[in-house]
Parts: C-alpha cells; sequence; structure tokens
C-alpha cells in the first residue's frame, strides 16, 4: 500500500517538501495553530526548515508520517496531518493522530475527510498495521475534538496535567480509534466535549 500520497477525491494528502518551507511559515502565523498545537510561538521560517528536515524525512522511515493537506494534487498546503509513535511509550502498535488546518479551509470537512484517510491506512494491517491509533487534544478544543468524533474516535476520558505545551502543563482530552471501531462518528462522547 502506497501511504504516501492518500486521496478521497476531494483531499489530497502528501508528504510536505522543501518547496512548501514558506507556505507553512506563513500558515502557522495564525493564532489558532499556535493556541492548540505544541508547535514554536513565534514561528520562523526556521522552524519550517526544521520541521522538514527533522521531523518529517525522519519520521516516514520510522512510522511517523506526516502529510500536507491540499484541495489539489499541486494546490497550496491548507493543513498537515500526521501519526506519531510517542517517545514516552513503548507501545509500537499504537501511534497518535495529530492535525491542523489554516482558518480559511475551515467549515468544509477537509480534516474530517484527512483523518478518515491517515485513520484508516494507520490501522490497515497493509498500510501502518497500528492496532491503536489515539487522538488527544487541551481541553476546549472542540474543533478537534469533532473532528475526531466524526472520524470514529471513542472518548475515553480527561488527563489533569496530560500534556506540556511550551512549559506549561494543560489538561488534556483523550480519545481512541481500535482496528475494529467502524469508521463512523462515535456516539460515545459526552455533551461539552
Amino acid at each position: 500500500m502506497d501511504a504516501d500520497f492518500l486521496s478521497d477525491g476531494v483531499v489530497r494528502l502528501s508528504p510536505p517538501a522543501v518547496s512548501d518551507i514558506d507556505a507553512i511559515t506563513a500558515l502557522c502565523q495564525e493564532p489558532s495553530i499556535g493556541a492548540w498545537t505544541t508547535m514554536p510561538v513565534p514561528y520562523h521560517r526556521a522552524d519550517a526548515e526544521k520541521f522538514i528536515y527533522d521531523v518529517v524525512g525522519p519520521g516516514w522511515a520510522t512510522r511517523s508520517p506526516t502529510w500536507a493537506l491540499r484541495r489539489a494534487a499541486d494546490g497550496p498546503v491548507v493543513g498537515m496531518i500526521g501519526l506519531t509513535v510517542p517517545n514516552r511509550r513503548r507501545d509500537e502498535d499504537t501511534a497518535e493522530i495529530g492535525f491542523w488546518l489554516t482558518p480559511a479551509a475551515r467549515g468544509e470537512g477537509l480534516m474530517t475527510r484527512a483523518a478518515l484517510l491517515v485513520t484508516a491506512v494507520g490501522l490497515d494491517p497493509a498500510g501502518l498495521a497500528f492496532e491503536r491509533l489515539e487522538w488527544r487534544a487541551f481541553v476546549g478544543n472542540h474543533a478537534s475534538a469533532a473532528v475526531a468524533r466524526r472520524a470514529g474516535y471513542h472518548y475515553e476520558g480527561l488527563l489533569r496535567g496530560g500534556s506540556l505545551q511550551r512549559g506549561a502543563r494543560r489538561h488534556t482530552w483523550v480519545a481512541g480509534r481500535l482496528r475494529d471501531d467502524p469508521a463512523t462518528p462515535s456516539p460515545h462522547w459526552p455533551d461539552g466535549v
């Protein structure tokens, strides 16, 4: 299975390239992206270069792939999505999904489509062959929670002080999707999440 390039006909996912560095730098100036991620703030071109050279390239070699989300195969980057095998864990069969989307592309269902594609290849025994994918977001990130819910992730709870963002501990929501879970919206989310 070729996991490098994924598409459902509406979204196209491909590894971000050196030619995307300026676009990534510009998009990551958006305050709402920095507010909900662990990326550096302020975000500089050197951060985008480090991301491409030190995260994207090595990640594909270690089952931690990153895709740029585009509306067309040769279109500009409008978001990013990836799977990461966290260093804190010795479980090689679990990865964490993470994503961000530029405000200009929000509200169109693009990230849900991307999450469904990445989750499918992540859990496929002929793909990346993970048994479990995990989603985490800082408490209050309702847009991210909506994507995870629509992509079939089951809400599993609140981790008090469960994540570190630029030196500060933040409460974190966590959800998971197992290989046997259906690719349909999960009803197992509490009100308000």
